[in-house]
């Protein structure tokens, strides 16, 4: 993307917020199905290296943002386990299936005043600033953003109020998820946006693509 067509896609709201669902990185606790095929130590090391990738699109970005973290030690998260977000607000996720969780985090962030928020994961290479601009830009006139997955998910998923159906009866991590949501989305009559599809970074075949990408 161009620096016109970013500057045209960038938030004008002020009350953007976007959330980060991530997991503090530890060896034998991350990416569990990446690990299968390349061992634990080099799977830590890519997901550390998918973490750098994604602060450096929030930063980029300029978008306030709040990391909530799964596995960590103790009720609130300590500087160890927020090295890697250190500019940012840290929090716990809370208890429950990952629907609930994401629910819940939208809930706190719309409580706190913002008015459009948005949430992404940590497994997708290629997201960029500019697809966080255009994400809430694509907010100010739709009730819903999703950014697809190659998988049949999505890396980012926006709204301009709390939509709690959209994280209920959903069979997680499956190539089901962005379907389900649509239809959701249609049902509760949502005008829906599209964000660039992406591809994540969940297992050994998925890295050889990335990886190929990176040197073509």
């Amino acid at each position: 993307m161009n620096e016109d067509l970013a500057a045209r896609t960038a938030p004008s709201n002020t009350d953007a917020h976007l959330l980060v669902f991530a997991r503090v990185p530890a060896l034998g606790r991350v990416k569990s199905r990446l690990a299968a095929g390349v061992g634990e130590p080099a799977a830590l090391a890519i997901y550390r290296e998918l973490l750098a990738i994604t602060n450096a699109a929030i930063m980029d970005a300029g978008v306030p943002a709040t990391v909530w973290l799964a596995d960590t030690a103790g009720p609130k998260p300590t500087a160890a386990e927020t090295r890697e977000w250190a500019a940012h607000h840290a929090r716990c996720q809370p208890e429950g299936d990952l629907g609930a969780r994401m629910a819940a985090a939208f809930a706190a962030a719309f409580e706190a005043g913002a008015g459009c928020v948005a949430i992404i994961g940590t497994d997708c290479p290629g997201l960029r600033d500019t697809h966080l601009k255009q994400a809430f830009a694509l907010l100010e006139t739709n009730d819903l953003v999703l950014g697809p997955a190659t998988d049949g998910g999505y890396y980012l998923l926006g709204l301009r109020q709390p939509r709690s159906e959209l994280f209920q009866g959903k069979t997680w991590s499956t190539d089901s998820v962005l379907t389900d949501t649509l239809a959701d989305a249609g049902r509760l009559g949502l005008r829906v946006a599209f964000l660039p599809t992406l591809r994540d970074v969940d297992d050994a075949d998925d890295l050889a693509v990335w990886r190929a990408e990176s040197v073509s």
